[in-house]
């Protein structure tokens, strides 16, 4: 059994505490839902509201960017020209969405940066990640014909009913640059990623 306390911390303080007993990739799969919901909780006073998307008054976000319902952004976010955020993403505070960087349907807890032209699907990011420029959380497994992502918890491999999951990321971690995590990937707090690793939780011992 995966507990997304184990790592996120203060996940039960945070807006997303009603759903900390949820397996991650269930709680991607119902990330539009989720990101509705938290919508009608904003307060009008801090956030700019249109079209079911929600921008802190103390974010910045750059022309050229490309932001897609549901979604909310945090406060003091950047989100640089030519990023692009779709399918229900809720960012924390103070995270960075560079240029050229792709966040699909995901949830991003506060300080974590992508840096520029990442693209990271399908995924729950914890407080203070980093990946560097190029690192890729792919949510897919175009390889095979049987689709359903595994991860493996505990040296085993588990089922998650789903066909679409990117990672869980614990807080702190860091993915170096040009680096790829296969779709199923689950890191532990503080796990490194070196530059232009792949990491793949199917063919970990």
């Amino acid at each position: 059994m995966i507990r997304l306390t184990d790592y996120i911390a203060n996940l039960a303080q945070s807006p997303l505490a009603p759903w900390a007993d949820l397996a991650p990739w269930a709680l991607v799969t119902q990330a539009p839902a989720i990101v509705r919901h938290l919508l009608t909780e904003l307060a009008v006073e801090d956030y700019a509201i249109h079209d079911e998307i929600a921008v802190h008054r103390t974010a910045t976000v750059e022309p050229g960017a490309l932001l897609k319902g549901p979604l909310i952004i945090g406060a003091e976010c950047f989100i640089a020209s030519g990023s692009l955020l779709r399918g229900g993403c809720w960012l924390d505070a103070q995270c960075i969405i560079g240029p050229g960087a792709e966040l699909k349907t995901s949830f991003v807890f506060k300080g974590s940066k992508l840096a520029h032209f990442n693209f990271v699907g399908d995924s729950v990011l914890g407080h203070g990640i980093n990946l560097e420029a190029g690192s890729i959380v792919a949510n897919y497994r175009n390889e095979r014909v049987d689709k359903e992502v595994l991860v493996r918890i505990y040296g085993q491999l588990q089922r998650t009913g789903c066909d679409k999951f990117g990672a869980l990321l614990g807080d702190q971690c860091r993915i170096g640059a040009n680096a790829v995590l296969a779709p199923g990937a689950v890191l532990a707090p503080a796990s490194v990623i070196g530059r232009g690793q792949v990491f793949d939780a199917e063919a970990s011992v």
